[in-house]
């Protein structure tokens, strides 16, 4: 069983390679999906894969890398979507 997940991370989450440490460690975990920054500053990700996984990535992102300061993560499940990749989007 695949799961799929949507997180809208808020905070001084751009700017800092937020997006390179969120394509890293998903690859490292094996997830599909994406990232991007918002224009409202927030950055969106996608995830799907297997669910121990997805939760070790919401994990990940909740502390971000070194220089973030991650104040919220919303959280919205969603339908698997067959990704085969993980990609950094760009508005």
């Amino acid at each position: 069983m695949k799961k799929a997940v949507r997180l809208y991370i808020t905070g001084l989450v751009q700017g800092i390679f937020f997006r390179s440490f969120i394509k890293e460690n998903a690859e490292k975990l094996n997830l599909k999906g994406f990232v991007r920054n918002l224009e409202d500053s927030r950055v969106e990700t996608f995830f799907e894969g297997n669910p121990d996984d997805v939760r070790k990535m919401i994990e990940l992102c909740k502390k971000g890398p070194k220089h973030s300061e991650v104040k919220k993560v919303e959280e919205k499940e969603e339908k698997f979507q067959g990704f085969k990749s993980f990609k950094v989007l760009h508005i």
